[in-house]
């Protein structure tokens, strides 16, 4: 069983102090001493130690035990940096590593689809030191841009203290304040503390408050903002190039164009026209490809951008001589290939625009999250409704929502009645009737009614901003299968290039004349053909659509790699109480003999039910109430244990229990024998009421299942699942309830500490196990399963044990996680397959290999073409998840 289900809290932080091996085992030692911790493991190179446990642990009762053993521990900090210039997996490598060799990073995971770089690391680690370990490897990081809002200013010169109280601080770059908005726009270090910027500012006499949402507009506004300046390079490589096209491919396809040339242009000059416009092209627009690739080149860490750098100089270079210094060339190796280099960086430049765009698509979904979140709301202050924004909105508040808007912040109804709809949680298209004392949450739509609420979760705290937190941890993880990838994609580039220069060697001594040529372009193919931004992109687009789709359907999954691990599930192990059944017990029957009447007894049942807490007891009161029957005082009440409850009510003495409670009080039960025996065969709990000393009636209270519970069941069937029931009821009951669902299994009579021995023993039966439960009392099951899947009730998702969270509270959520899950691993294998059968094909083609049996060269243009399109199919296929179906 994987180490991390079974321990499901884990804590990394520093130690310091330990000098030999010695020490080790005294901070190991020290640590296993603290209640709960399963195991620690403490490394003497990195002075970091990995303590993990069953239960939260607290950092601070650690660094106590190590304190006492002589050592000090040291917090680690986790720090997401953007990154520009990655291209390709390779980058993704390298960068990886620059971070891994600085002293006190403990893990870094980059993400090529998110541009970002997820780093634990100990906390004295300054962040400057990470930017310049990424700048040394050839990239750069975007400065975090945080815009805070400002109170208390009231002219120009307040403006300028402020600036200048936020350009002391040394991590800032750049301070913009705007009186008119009253916000501060600040550039600094990603790891600048917020808080700092906000004390300065209060130092200055002024208040400040975060404006979160705006750094999330400011990563979209700059990928818009790359996106558009794509699009621009490519239009001006194009026009630039279509002369060139022209001009060489026009006179080697149609003779008659050919004799146009030689006589009103001339041939020389054909060939200074294009080198002019191919050397524009390269300046210009193809800037970029040398600007990053070249110095990757001369730091020995080839990128994509060095493939097309070096391809379309040499094709340039060897052009540039063939015109301007023809005399140094052997004979009939006089040609130009102006329009293979011009034509490599149009296509590629094309290409990279469409990926650009696809990339945007494969984050619309938290796009579309953030989107739900209401910019304003109508706050009560006195005796009138003012619209405030958002982030001024605090908890207490009373809020008025009107027909049609969006429900500002997670609140508690207060007056009013409507129905609201909440598919942006649940998927549910029905919409849901709130009225006083309901919960209502943040993001969804008020539809018929005005109601007003008092606010009691706001900002970071609501459903959505933990659903979008969620959604984004999910998607810059880094599955087990990316592990391999990363590996290959490293060396992939070095090895390319070695290819290209054995590929110029091989046609240059052996290949026919002119083999000067032969070399060049078959050496210019394979460095063009190869394409590592595919196979980087092949893992990280499949989450991000993945994980997206899922929150679209009321999907959450809180560990990026149970994608990967639901998948491999072979059993589905389900919780009984609130999974397959609503969780409210109900009076389903109540049959009374002839000498009482019906609803005189159910208010004298109902009233001694109403002093007992037990479920049962609700059910029964419930009943009576809705009925509009009053309860009646009663009289020396006292329970049985083990057999039920007795008291006198208006006068007579009820007894309700079991029906070994009537054989106490010496009556026959068999006259219900019959109806008792069919109760039983539905699931229903029977319970007998005596009054003085005649037996009165039967009774059966039962928790209804689910209406979902019947089709996911057999969903689950057909995905070729075996579906197992762990319940603490009787196994008459239990049993029943597998029965009237088809469950393959049942476990029954489980107390809830015993559900993890159920678990690990299906582990040890059947292999890989999903554990459906509520996320409350099935907690340590969660952790133990495999993949813990919690059914959440809308407003509680923030379930620690679970892998995955389903919101709408339906099994027929776990069919669709599963089939999501395997739908999204699916589409991966399928992403890396083209991108690595594309590259184990087409390499050999451009290096020539069909051409002694065939005569087939692959010209450096079809490369070029090939290479910028193997990237956009991949995220293309990426983005057919987006269009994956309910299952149930």
């Amino acid at each position: 069983m994987d180490t991390k289900r079974s321990s499901p809290y884990q804590l990394v932080f520093g130690v310091e102090g330990m000098t030999c091996a010695s020490c080790v085992a005294r901070a190991e030692k020290a640590l296993l001493k603290v209640s709960g911790v399963q195991a620690a493991h403490v490394n003497l190179a990195t002075e970091t130690a990995h303590v993990s446990s069953d239960q939260p642990l607290d950092y601070e009762i650690l660094a106590a035990a190590l304190a006492r053993a002589g050592y000090q521990a040291e917090a680690t900090q986790q720090q997401q940096l953007q990154i520009t210039g990655m291209s390709c997996a390779s980058c993704v490598g390298r960068v990886e590593k620059a971070l891994k060799k600085v002293p006190g990073v403990l893990q870094a995971q980059v993400n090529l689809a998110t541009e970002t770089a997820s780093i634990l690391h100990l906390a004295r680690l300054k962040p400057e030191i990470l930017d310049h370990a990424i700048q040394a490897a050839g990239y750069q990081v975007v400065p975090a841009e945080i815009v805070l809002n400002i109170t208390g200013m009231s002219c120009a010169s307040c403006v300028g203290r402020v600036e200048k109280a936020l350009q002391k601080i040394a991590a800032v770059e750049k301070a913009t304040v705007n009186l008119a908005t009253e916000s501060a726009t600040i550039k600094a270090d990603p790891g600048l503390n917020v808080n700092d910027l906000i004390y300065a500012i209060q130092q200055a006499g002024y208040q400040a408050s975060l404006a979160s949402n705006e750094q999330n507009k400011s990563q979209q506004q700059r990928k818009e903002h790359e996106q558009q300046q794509l699009k621009f390079n490519f239009i001006l490589a194009l026009l630039l190039t279509l002369p060139v096209f022209i001009l060489e491919m026009g006179s080697h396809m149609i003779p008659a164009f050919h004799m146009w040339i030689a006589e009103h242009i001339g041939m020389q000059n054909s060939w200074y026209i294009q080198a002019l416009l191919t050397g524009l092209v390269m300046c210009l627009p193809g800037r970029h490809f040398y600007q990053k690739g070249l110095p990757a080149l001369w730091r020995l860490a080839p990128d994509m951008n060095s493939l097309v750098a070096v391809g379309s100089l040499a094709a340039y270079g060897f052009s540039l001589v063939a015109t301007f210094a023809p005399q140094y060339l052997p004979e009939n190796t006089v040609n130009v290939y102006f329009e293979a280099a011009a034509v490599i960086i149009t296509l590629i430049l094309l290409g990279r625009f469409f990926e650009a765009k696809a990339k945007g698509r494969t984050s619309q979904a938290i796009q579309h999250l953030i989107g739900m979140q209401a910019k304003t709301a109508h706050v009560l202050q006195g005796d009138q409704f003012v619209d405030l924004p958002i982030m001024q909105v605090q908890t207490g508040m009373r809020i008025e929502i009107r027909p049609g808007e969006r429900v500002p912040v997670d609140g508690k109804v207060t007056s009013g009645q409507s129905y609201i709809d909440e598919s942006m949680l649940s998927g549910e298209p029905l919409a849901v009737a709130k009225q006083i004392g309901d919960e209502v949450v943040g993001g969804t739509i008020n539809q018929t009614g005005s109601l007003q609420i008092r606010a009691t979760a706001v900002a970071e705290a609501t459903v959505l901003a933990q659903i979008i937190q969620m959604v984004e941890r999910a998607q810059g993880a880094k599955l087990p299968i990316q592990a391999v990838v990363d590996k290959i994609t490293l060396w992939f580039v070095p090895v390319v290039m070695i290819l290209a220069v054995l590929t110029f060697l091989i046609w240059f001594i052996f290949g026919p004349d002119p083999a000067l040529s032969f070399a060049l372009v078959n050496a210019v193919a394979v460095l063009i053909i190869a394409c590592p931004c595919a196979m980087g992109l092949a893992t990280p687009t499949s989450i991000m659509v993945g994980t997206g789709r899922g929150a679209e359907l009321g999907i959450l999954f809180r560990q990026g790699d149970a994608l990967q691990s639901l998948q491999q599930a072979q059993v589905v192990a389900v919780d009984k109480t609130g999974t397959l059944t609503e969780g409210k017990p109900q009076l389903t029957d109540f049959e009374v003999r002839p000498a009482f009447q019906r609803e005189q007894l159910l208010a004298q049942v109902a009233s001694l039910e109403s002093k007992s807490e037990h479920p049962i007891a609700h059910a029964i009161v419930e009943s009576a109430q809705q009925q509009g029957l009053a309860l009646l005082p009663l009289e020396e009440f006292q329970s049985i244990t083990g057999f039920g409850i007795q008291a006198r009510v208006a006068g007579q003495m009820i007894y309700i229990g079991a029906d070994r409670f009537m054989q106490k009080l010496g009556h026959d039960v068999s006259v219900f024998a019959t109806i008792a025996q069919q109760l039983g065969e539905e699931a229903k709990t029977p319970i007998y009421i005596a009054v003085e000393d005649q037996l009165a009636a039967l009774m059966a209270v039962a928790d209804p299942i689910k209406a979902s519970s019947y089709t996911a069941i057999q969903a689950l069937h057909q995905l070729g699942l075996k579906v197992v029931m762990i319940s603490g009821d009787n196994r008459h009951t239990a049993e029943a309830i597998a029965k009237q669902l088809n469950i393959d299994e049942v476990i029954a009579e489980v107390l809830p500490e015993d559900k993890v021995n159920a678990v690990k023993s299906l582990q040890q039966q059947y292999g890989h196990v999903a554990y459906v439960g509520d996320g409350i009392n099935d907690a340590p099951a969660l952790a133990a399963a495999d993949v813990g899947i919690a059914i959440g009730t809308g407003t509680d998702i923030a379930i620690e044990a679970a892998d995955v969270v389903l919101i709408s509270g339906q099994l027929d959520g776990v069919v669709n996680a599963i089939a999501l899950s395997k739908a999204t691993i699916q589409n991966i294998k399928q992403n890396l397959f083209w991108a690595f059968v594309y590259n184990a094909a087409l390499i050999p083609v451009a290096a020539g290999v069909l051409y002694p049996h065939f005569g087939l060269l692959l010209s450096p243009i079809f490369a070029a073409a090939a290479m910028a399109m193997s990237s956009v199919f991949v995220l293309s296929n990426a983005l057919r998840l987006t269009r994956f179906k309910v299952q149930t």
